[in-house]
C-alpha cells in the first residue's frame, strides 16, 4: 500500500521516517501582447544583455518609437529615432501613410534604423539614420532612393559586407518581389548589382514583404510575412547558400499564421516576424498581430507579440509544440528585469511632454506649452481641425486596452461657436468621436459627437455653466461611455453609450489603432484664445 502524504507543511522539518514533498516551482510565464496598442511592426535587435526595438508610426510624430528590455518582456520607452520636425516630413500626409515597417540593426558600435516613407509631400522612400545611443540623438535621414519600394532591412555579414533588402510591387495586384543590393555604411548609400531574391512562397502570393535576411550556420533564411496584414497575415521562410540566392522555400510553409483558426479566435493577423538570438542560445521571435474586440478586429490596431523559435532540419520552427502564438507563455530563460511602472496620471508638471504622448504629422510650429500656467498642459487654438490631413492641435497617447478609464480637467472659455476643446478618440480624419466644450446658441455647452466616414453626428448636448469642467470616457469593447463634472457636482452621463467601431481598422481602414487625446481648434478662423488641461489620466481596466 502506497505511503500517505505528508500533512506537515513542505518547508517543515520532516519527521523520523516521514516522506516531505516538496512541490516543483511555478513555470514562469509571461503575457502576450509584449507591446499592447498601437506598436506594429516590431523589429528587434540584441546589443550584449539589451534587446532594442523600433515599430511604425504612420502619419504620427514624433516617429518611430525605441523601446528596451533586457528580459525580451518587460519593456520601456526610451524614446523615437525621429523626434525633430526636420527629419520627418509628414506634412498632408493621408491616413495610414507615413512611417512604413522600420528594421533595427547594430554594428561596431552603431545603431543603424532603416524605413520608407510613403506618400510624402517631400522626400520620401527608403532612408536609414545611425545612432551611438537608441535613445538619441539619430542622425538626419539619409536618402536612398527606390521611392516604389517599401519594409527595408539589413544583414551585416560575418565577412563584414552589408546587405540591404526590401520589398517593391510587380503589378497592381498585390504581387510583390524581394530585392537585394550591397549597402556601404562609410557613405549610407547602396552600392553594386541588384538581386531580386523571392517573390513569395505561396502560388500566386500577395504582399510579400517585410523581409529579413538572416545568417545561420552556413544558410542565409529570408523570412518575409505573405497575405496581407490582416486575417490571411502569415510568416514563410526561404533559405539559400548564397546571400543573392537561389532560395528554396521551406516545404512546411507558412511557419506561422492565424488564418486557419477563424475570426473568433482572441489573436489573429499574426505575421511581420524578426528573429532575435540570446546570449544563451535561445531564439525568440517578435510579430505583430491584432486581438479583435466587441465583434471587430479590434480598436487597438496591430500590437507587439512575442514567441519562442527552435530549429529543426536547418528550418525556424515558430511556437513548437503548439503552432500559434498564445496569450500566455514560458518566459524567455533571462533574469527578469522589472521597469518602474508608467503613472496613470501626468499632471504635466515636467518643462517637456513624456514621450508616450504624440502629435498628428510634423508640428512645424509650438502649438502646446508647459510652463505660462505652471501644472497645465495649455494649448494654443489653430485653424487646423481633426478631420483635415493637417497638424492639429492635438496632444494624443494611444488606447492600449480594450477596457479602459480616461479623464481630464480643462478651463476653456469659447469665443465664438467655431472655437472648440476638449477630449478626441480617433482613427483617422474621417472615423472619430469628439467630446468638446464649444458655444451653443445658448451659451456655453458640452458637445459629442460621433463622425464616420467623414460624416459628422451630434449625439448629445448639454448646457455648460463656467468654470472648470472634468471630461471622462469609459470603454468596454465597443461601448464608450462620456461623462462630465463640474466643481463640486457628481458625474454625469453625456448622452448614452457611443459605437466605437467607427475606431476600428474593419470599419475606418488603414494600418493604425485607436489614439485619444486633449484637443483644441478655432476650425478655420485665426484665434488666439487658448484651452488649459490640468491633468489627463489613462488607465486600463483589464
Amino acid at each position: 500500500m502506497a505511503d500517505a502524504l505528508p500533512t506537515t507543511p513542505p518547508d517543515a522539518a520532516a519527521a523520523p521516517g516521514r516522506r516531505t514533498i516538496h512541490s516543483a516551482p511555478a513555470p514562469r510565464t509571461f503575457r502576450n501582447p509584449i507591446l499592447p496598442g498601437f506598436y506594429p511592426d516590431p523589429s528587434i535587435c540584441r546589443v550584449g544583455d539589451d534587446y532594442y526595438l523600433v515599430s511604425s508610426t504612420f502619419e504620427w510624430f514624433p516617429g518611430l518609437p525605441v523601446h528596451h528590455s533586457r528580459d525580451l518582456v518587460n519593456w520601456r520607452l526610451l524614446g523615437h529615432v525621429l523626434d525633430r520636425p526636420e527629419q520627418l516630413p509628414l506634412d498632408g500626409v493621408q491616413p495610414s501613410g507615413g512611417l512604413y515597417a522600420p528594421t533595427i540593426r547594430h554594428a561596431d558600435g552603431v545603431f543603424y534604423v532603416v524605413c520608407t516613407l510613403m506618400y510624402g509631400t517631400g522626400p520620401s522612400g527608403n532612408f536609414v539614420v545611425t545612432a551611438t545611443d537608441p535613445a538619441g540623438p539619430w542622425s538626419e535621414p539619409h536618402w536612398l532612393g527606390e521611392p516604389d519600394s517599401f519594409d527595408p532591412s539589413l544583414l551585416f555579414d560575418e565577412d563584414g559586407r552589408v546587405w540591404f533588402h526590401a520589398t517593391r510591387p510587380v503589378d497592381e495586384d498585390g504581387h510583390t518581389e524581394v530585392w537585394l543590393r550591397e549597402f556601404d555604411p562609410a557613405t549610407l548609400s547602396l552600392t553594386g548589382p541588384e538581386h531580386v531574391l523571392w517573390h513569395g512562397a505561396l502560388d500566386g502570393a500577395v504582399w510579400a514583404e517585410g523581409p529579413h535576411l538572416y545568417r545561420v550556420g552556413d544558410s542565409y533564411h529570408l523570412m518575409v510575412a505573405e497575405g496581407g496584414t490582416e486575417l490571411d497575415h502569415a510568416v514563410t521562410v526561404a533559405r539559400s547558400r548564397q546571400i543573392t540566392g537561389p532560395y528554396e522555400g521551406n516545404p512546411r510553409n507558412p511557419i506561422l499564421t492565424h488564418r486557419n483558426l477563424g475570426t473568433a479566435h482572441p489573436i489573429v493577423a499574426t505575421g511581420h516576424a524578426d528573429l532575435v538570438e540570446t546570449a544563451a542560445g535561445e531564439w525568440w521571435a517578435v510579430m505583430l498581430a491584432i486581438r479583435p474586440s466587441g465583434g471587430y478586429l479590434g480598436n487597438l490596431g496591430r500590437e507587439t507579440f512575442l514567441a519562442p523559435v527552435t530549429w529543426e532540419e536547418g528550418w525556424p520552427v515558430i511556437a513548437p509544440g503548439a503552432g500559434r502564438v498564445e496569450a500566455t507563455g514560458p518566459r524567455p530563460d533571462l533574469p527578469e528585469c522589472r521597469w518602474p511602472a508608467e503613472p496613470a496620471c501626468d499632471n504635466f508638471e515636467d518643462p517637456e511632454l513624456g514621450p508616450e504622448w504624440i502629435q498628428l504629422r510634423t508640428p512645424r510650429e509650438r502649438f502646446w506649452n508647459l510652463t505660462e500656467r505652471p501644472g497645465h498642459l495649455r494649448l494654443r487654438l489653430r485653424p487646423e481641425t481633426v478631420t483635415e490631413h493637417v497638424c492639429p492641435s492635438l496632444i494624443a497617447r494611444r488606447q492600449r486596452h480594450a477596457h479602459f478609464a480616461a479623464q481630464t480637467a480643462l478651463d476653456f472659455v469659447p469665443a465664438g461657436p467655431n472655437e472648440c476643446a476638449g477630449l478626441v478618440l480617433l482613427q483617422n480624419d474621417d472615423f472619430q468621436i469628439r467630446c468638446v466644450v464649444t458655444l451653443g446658441d445658448g451659451g456655453r455647452v458640452l458637445r459629442l459627437v460621433r463622425r464616420a466616414a467623414g460624416a459628422d453626428e451630434t449625439l448629445a448636448e448639454e448646457p455648460l455653466p463656467e468654470g472648470r469642467v472634468r471630461l471622462a470616457v469609459e470603454a468596454h469593447d465597443q461601448a464608450y461611455a462620456f461623462r462630465y463634472a463640474m466643481p463640486g457636482s457628481p458625474w454625469r452621463p453625456l448622452g448614452g453609450p457611443v459605437d466605437g467601431s467607427v475606431l476600428s481598422t474593419e470599419v475606418a481602414g488603414g494600418f493604425i489603432g485607436a489614439c485619444l487625446g486633449m484637443y483644441a481648434s478655432s476650425t478655420g478662423a485665426d484665434s488666439a484664445n487658448v484651452a488649459d488641461f490640468d491633468w489627463f489620466e489613462y488607465r486600463g481596466l483589464e
